[in-house]
């Protein structure tokens, strides 16, 4: 079974209305839609806003419902000129640019008690999403996701990010859903389209394009499905 989790209605719906033999189940007040995508078990999930709830979702997929690997679908903030509105990043790692105890000597973002900061997407994964935006005729960048309890909407806070850890795009919850995979050795993508600019302009951006960008990344997703 492939796991799908976006963190908003509007991520996830175009693939819950494209399930058949769909069945529900609530587990820790998310709901979970198992059935049938491309001819692929797959069960699809609104995880919530923010890290802990993507965490929480990662976590039930992997022990309840024994997902083989993880999508993580949704939009985000453009941290490159190389990505505008509607174009997709492709995580080849995920970074939680908040994780910060370098008071005590650690480096930014690095969690304690695993010493890692980058958690890696699975390259096969990886390759079959760069496939499946090909065949969806959108643009899109491979690199680094950075994750964080925060919408970046200031051109200060992205030149840390991208001056920190090389990010291409920032979100809220593709980090912890990494480190979730990460530690119950199940391999997981994250795929972004591109909603806002992440540099003050989102209040103009977001609400307009929003749904264009949870459409594309709907449907890379499916297509990635069906390649898996």
């Amino acid at each position: 079974m492939i796991g799908i989790i976006g963190a908003m209605d509007v991520e996830v719906m175009h693939l819950k209305n494209r399930l058949t033999g769909s069945e529900t189940r609530t587990v820790s007040g998310i709901e979970f839609f198992s059935g049938t995508l491309c001819g692929k078990k797959v069960v699809v999930a609104k995880c919530g806003v923010g890290k802990v709830f993507a965490a929480i979702c990662a976590e039930i997929m992997i022990l309840e419902f024994g997902v083989k690997c993880i999508i993580n679908t949704g939009v985000a903030g453009t941290l490159t000129g190389m990505l505008s509105v509607g174009d997709t990043a492709i995580s080849t790692a995920v970074v939680q640019h908040d994780m910060d105890t370098s008071a005590v000597g650690d480096p930014e973002g690095m969690v304690s008690g695993i010493d890692k900061i980058y958690f890696n997407a699975d390259p096969a994964l990886v390759l079959k999403a760069e496939q499946a935006v090909k065949l969806a005729g959108l643009n899109y960048v491979c690199g680094v996701i950075a994750s964080g309890d925060r919408f970046i909407g200031d051109s200060e806070s992205k030149k840390r990010i991208v001056a920190k850890f090389n990010a291409v795009a920032c979100e809220m919850e593709g980090g912890a859903i990494g480190h979730t995979a990460y530690i119950n050795d199940v391999p997981f993508v994250v795929i972004r389209a591109i909603s806002d600019s992440a540099d003050g302009s989102a209040e103009v951006d977001y609400p307009a394009f929003i749904a264009r960008a949870a459409a594309n990344s709907a449907l890379i997703t499916e297509k990635l499905v069906s390649l898996i």
